[in-house]
């Protein structure tokens, strides 16, 4: 074949590949393109108008006067935003390790092979994906100071009665006790999926060396699933961060703004007091406390070697 042959059909071939990669583009681009525009409208936009707005005093009814960085300055000197950082870090502390610790040893009861396995598994997720209004309505019933069936049953063991959610020293610790148990159920089935990936040929090598439960734990299973806790970890900080549904249809932040958390301190700004440009403030250092902890997070699981 000549030269000019082979170029002829080297180039043939370099549109005909051309031609077939801007179909493949067109064909995906039909696809994503509609999610792409949803993202865009709904998260993107709403996310640069906010950050617009942050710096006003707009109150979403009147155009708001350009205030710089005002909003920004007063926060330093909000008793109220620093109350709703310290209800939200306390309710991470406690929530986070909590729920990793829990998940993981109820997901290995739950990979063992007994009659009604499933049933089980059942009843530790139905919490997560009930709704979380009809959750905060039945347990501000459980833990009313009055009627609730919590104190009724503290009474019948003898024991003094609570203040439960209306004590501005327990109404943080109950609301996080029922966060927890509406949403470890999640961290349950991840690691459960974790468990049941890990090598059947690995774990009864073990068993024939005679490692015994907590060694298999310990040394196979815990190391097995780390890449999964820093995503449950991960998870649960974005989660915990958003933490709202349960204080509105619980407390709405009392006693004393006991309970009131950074996403509630915001709805709370923007709809109630009408200062929504302050409240776009207050959302935007949460959003950057959130990338800070989630970045920090990463770079320590990187370091230590584990990616998920």
């Amino acid at each position: 074949m000549s030269s000019t042959a082979l170029s002829a059909s080297t180039a043939a071939h370099r549109r005909s590949k051309d031609r077939r990669r801007l179909g493949d583009n067109i064909a995906g681009w039909s696809f994503a393109g509609p999610a792409t525009l949803v993202i865009l409208g709904f998260s993107l936009v709403p996310m640069a108008w906010a950050l617009a707005l942050s710096f006003t005093d707009s109150d979403l009814m009147t155009p708001g006067r350009n205030v710089g960085l005002d909003n920004y300055r007063a926060l330093l000197e909000d008793p109220v935003f620093f109350q709703a950082l310290r209800n939200t870090g306390l309710l991470l502390v406690l929530y986070i390790p909590a729920s990793l610790v829990a998940g993981l040893l109820v997901a290995v009861l739950l990979n063992r092979k007994v009659r009604g396995i499933g049933f089980y598994r059942t009843c530790f997720l139905v919490p997560y994906i009930v709704s979380a209004t009809a959750t905060g309505l039945l347990m501000g019933f459980i833990f009313d100071r009055d009627f609730g069936l919590a104190n009724g049953l503290l009474a019948k063991l003898g024991l003094p009665i609570q203040g439960l959610l209306s004590s501005p020293s327990q109404a943080m610790f109950v609301l996080t006790l029922i966060f927890f148990w509406t949403r470890f159920g999640f961290s349950v089935v991840i690691y459960l999926a974790a468990i049941q990936e890990i090598s059947r040929e690995v774990m009864e090598a073990a068993s024939i060396d005679g490692a015994g439960r907590w060694t298999t734990f310990r040394h196979i299973i815990v190391p097995s699933v780390r890449p999964m806790t820093i995503f449950l970890a991960v998870w649960g900080v974005i989660d915990a961060l958003q933490f709202f549904d349960l204080v509105m249809t619980t407390t709405k932040g009392g006693p004393a703004n006991a309970t009131v958390t950074i996403v509630y301190y915001v709805w709370q700004l923007a709809f109630t007091y009408s200062t929504a440009g302050y409240g776009a403030a207050v959302a935007y250092v949460l959003f950057a406390g959130t990338l800070l902890l989630i970045v920090v997070g990463l770079l320590v699981a990187r370091r230590r070697g584990v990616t998920t």
